[in-house]
Order: C-alpha cells, then structure tokens, then sequence
C-alpha cells in the first residue's frame, strides 16, 4: 500500500467507529451472502439471455448474440461510475442501496414484460417498438444497478477489516470470490433449471425476489458496518495535479524545493516512478498526497489494459460457445439433455473446491514473506493469462473435431468437449479477476478503492465490448463467422483470440515485471 497510516471511519450516526462495535469479519461476511445473491440473479440472465433473445424474443442468433456481450459489457463498464460514485459523492454502503434498487426496478419491469403477452413478440415476428423499448429500458436499468453493486460492494466489505492486517485482507477477497461463484453456479443449476421447466416468468419472480432479500439483509446490517465518508472527486484531485505539472514543465527545481511544506507519510514504492509529476508540488495547494494517490493510480493502470483481451476470450462462454452447445449431443441419459447454460456447473464446482485449498495456499505464502503480496497476486493473475491463451487453442481443436464428426460423419460429438475450454476458462477467470480484486484494492489509494477494484469488473467490461468489434472486423474481411457453425470458421476465429492473447501474455510481464 502507498500510505501508512491509520484510517478513520464513522459508524452509522456519524460518529467514530468503535473498534470490535464495527465492522470485522461479521460486517464483512454480509457483504459475501449478499454477493451470492446479487451475482446468482446477474450470472441468471447473462448465461441464459442468448437463449431469451433468440427463442422467447425472436431476435437473430447475431443480434442476440451482440445483444449478450453489449448488455454485460456494459454492466461491467459501468462498475467504473459506481466507484466514482462511492469514492466521491456517497459511502459506499449508500451507493449500494440506489444502485441495487435501480437493478431491482430493472426485473421488475422485464418481469411485467414476461407475465404479460401484449409486451412480447407473436408469431416469430421480432419485437415491436413498444416491447424492445420496454425490453431495453429493463434490460439497462439491470445494467446500470449491476454495475454501481459491482463497483461498491468488494471495497465495502474491505473497509469493514484492517487494511494493515494483509492476510485477513486476502482472505475477505479470496471468499469473496467464492460468493461470486458460488451464486454462478446457483445461476447455472437452480435458476437454468427453472428457466427450462417453469419458463421465464417464474425465473423473473424468483430472481426480483432474491434481490430484493439481499438488499434486506445488507440493510440489516447497517448498524454495525463502518463507514468511510467520501473526499471529493480523486479524478478531480488527480487531474489538478495534471494540470500544476504541465504549468510548472519548464521550471528546474531540486529535491529539496519539490518535497518543502510537504510533510507527507507516504511510503510510495512508485517514487521513482512518474518523476513529471512531481513539478506540481510547486503549487502550494497541491499535496504530497495527492501526488502520491496520482503516481499509485498512474502505476495500475498497465496491470488493468494488459488483462482486457483475457475477457474477450471469456466472452466466448456467453456467445459462440453457446451456439455449438447446441449444436452437440447434450444427453446424459435416455431423454434428459444437458441445458447448454449449465456446463458452466462443473467447472463452478472445481472452481468452489479449490477456493478453499487456495485460501489455506496463500495464507502460507503469506504468512512466509507478507511484503510479497504484491508480487504474488501479479502471479496469479499472469497464469490466469496464460490459461486464457490454452483455452482458445483447445477451444479451436475440438471446434475442429465437432464441425469434422458433423459435416463429414453426420454424427454429434459429446458436449463434455466443450467442458475442456470451459475449465480453463473458469481458473482462467478465477486466478485473473480474483487476483485484481485483491492486487487494486491493497494498492489503491484509500480514496479511490472503489474505483480500483471497479478496474477488474471494467477489464471484463472492456474485453466483452472488444469481443463484439473483433467479429464484426474479422467477419466482415474474412466472412469466417456465418449463421451456420458448419458453414463457418469459427476455429480460427479461435486461433486469432490464442495469438493476440498470447501476444498479451509477454505485455502484460513487461508491466508486471516493472511494477
């Protein structure tokens, strides 16, 4: 962490918070089950909308499908509003109310829309104005509340520990991200299986009122939690310092002259970095601080733009991969089929049980050599890359076995081929968005924590959005991705998301190596 000293918070009165009244682990593990819950309504439809849009709503398969990555894309882009939000304007226990309700208003209106047969499409035809603008209004209002939960609540549920205290820190994160998976894989099993046998409208029921008990409960427990009030815009504070640095460009100043009038407690590990930025201490309204909160934001930024094309090749769990699902024999038994949804669950599974051996893992590690933090989680999310890369080369052979058994033997391959990808993909996911959440928030200044840990929620983000233009861009110049899969290329398309991340992989160790 850049700044070594103690963090004052309030209680819910506004007065101090009492060490052992507020906050701990209690406070923390709420913000977990509300995760769960949140994240099993979210994953619910992200999973199952391809399948909503093309069958329920009589869109295209490339409609839906740019529908799905459009609509994820930008729940996860705007994590990055909601920690602007909970760092600026509102505590973050505060921006997790509004934007929650602004989801919950969000299902309800796609429930109206589901219970009521005026508000959907008849007879193949695609929806008309009226219901694709009562469909869209619901679809983003889910968006925009997803997105200020997503970028409030992990720094919530961090405040609540000692940040000083590194192995507690990593241990809130690394089971919070078992609430993440362990409300996917309630998305993929319980809500799927709703979905296929009681239909959409039940699964609109039972997801509105899920989220509307997990806001109860983290209202519940608002007597005990521990509030940090909001400073100001830090993008405001970072641009100031911006802007003294360019005015002072030209002057030459020492050391001594930069650090006067500045008594400052930072222990930057960044100092040497950024070295411009320094010029703006010359403004005596600028502080050693805000340089400092500037330089430590400035640094994470490469960490964040090298992991953004790993979540275009995540994307493809939501999209193409859906559509060969379909297109392969999914019984496990006499008539029972597997619903393309729910290959998430195995690999879910694994997911959830090594969580726990990892957590045992990297408490050792930590317990070992705790200044190694930094370094371990860059690890972490460096395999994470790389397993990204042997996903998408798997992902195009068995693209090739499928297509091969269909087109020249008539025959379906198993979809348990597609569980190889799958897996990969999950760990991949797992060791990447796991290791940001933690590696942002103990790097972040503690002004901008929301807005950091938004980075990995807005690199899934990125990646979904940069997935949609790579098929527009490669269709459209090599015409590989058709409505047919078996008319189609899709295993080089493949081959195109295992170079360029690959190519990311070497990036992405030229920053972490530098950091």
């Amino acid at each position: 962490m850049e700044i070594e000293m103690e963090e004052k918070f309030e209680d819910w009165r506004g007065k101090e918070a009492v060490s052992g009244k507020h906050g701990g682990i209690i406070a923390a593990f709420i913000a977990c089950v509300v995760e769960t819950m949140e994240n099993m309504v979210f994953l619910a439809y992200s999973t199952n909308f391809m399948m909503y849009f093309t069958k329920s709503m009589h869109y295209s398969s490339a409609k839906a499908a740019t529908m799905v990555t459009n609509f994820i894309g930008t729940s996860f882009l705007l994590t990055i509003f909601g920690g602007f939000v909970a760092d600026s304007f509102l505590t973050r226990y505060a921006t997790f109310i509004l934007f929650c309700s602004i989801e919950l208003m969000g299902l309800i209106l796609l429930t109206l829309q589901a219970h009521n047969h005026k508000l959907q499409p008849h007879g193949g035809k695609t929806p008309s104005t009226l219901q694709s603008t009562v469909l869209y209004t619901g679809l983003y209002a889910v968006a925009i509340g997803a997105g200020g939960v997503k970028g409030s609540l992990p720094a919530h549920g961090g405040d609540q520990l000692d940040s000083r205290n590194q192995k507690l820190i990593s241990g809130f994160f690394n089971w919070y991200f078992f609430s993440i998976c362990l409300g996917g894989f309630l998305a993929v099993t319980l809500m799927v299986w709703i979905e296929e046998n009681k239909g959409w409208s039940s699964s609109f029921n039972v997801t509105t009122a899920v989220l509307a008990s997990a806001i109860f409960i983290f209202a519940v427990g608002c007597p005990i939690y521990r509030f940090k009030r909001p400073t100001g815009s830090p993008l405001t504070r970072i641009m100031n310092v911006f802007v003294s640095a360019a005015r002072n460009r030209n002057r030459f100043v020492t050391d001594a002259e930069v650090t006067q009038n500045h008594n400052s407690t930072d222990k930057n590990i960044h100092y040497n970095k950024f070295k411009f930025l320094n010029k703006s201490k010359l403004n005596n309204k600028i502080s050693a601080t805000q340089v400092e909160e500037t330089r430590t934001f400035l640094a994470l930024l490469p960490i964040f733009g090298s992991t953004i094309v790993m979540n275009c090749c995540l994307a493809q769990l939501s999209t193409f991969s859906v559509q060969q699902g379909l297109m392969m024999n999914r019984k496990l038994w006499r008539s029972f089929e597997i619903p393309v949804a729910s290959l998430n669950a195995i690999p879910i599974m694994c997911m959830l049980s090594s969580l726990a051996f990892y957590e045992l893992f990297g408490k050792k590690i930590l317990s070992r050599n705790e200044e190694r933090s930094s370094s371990f989680n860059l690890k972490r999310i460096g395999l994470g890359l790389a397993l990204s890369s042997i996903s998408m080369a798997v992902a195009s052979i068995v693209e090739i076995k499928r297509k091969h058994e269909a087109v020249h033997n008539n025959v379906k391959v198993s979809v348990f081929w597609l569980e190889i990808q799958y897996v990969l993909l999950s760990f991949s996911d797992m060791l990447t968005l796991g290791g940001m959440l933690e590696f942002f928030f103990r790097e972040a200044p503690a002004s901008m924590r929301s807005m950091s840990t938004a980075l990995g929620w807005c690199s899934t983000s990125m990646g979904f959005f940069l997935s949609s233009v790579l098929v527009e861009v490669i269709n459209g110049v090599t015409g590989w991705l058709r409505e047919d899969l078996n008319e189609s290329k899709l295993e080089l398309f493949y081959v195109v998301l295992f170079v360029l991340n690959t190519l990311n992989l070497f990036n992405y160790i030229f920053w972490a190596r530098r950091y």
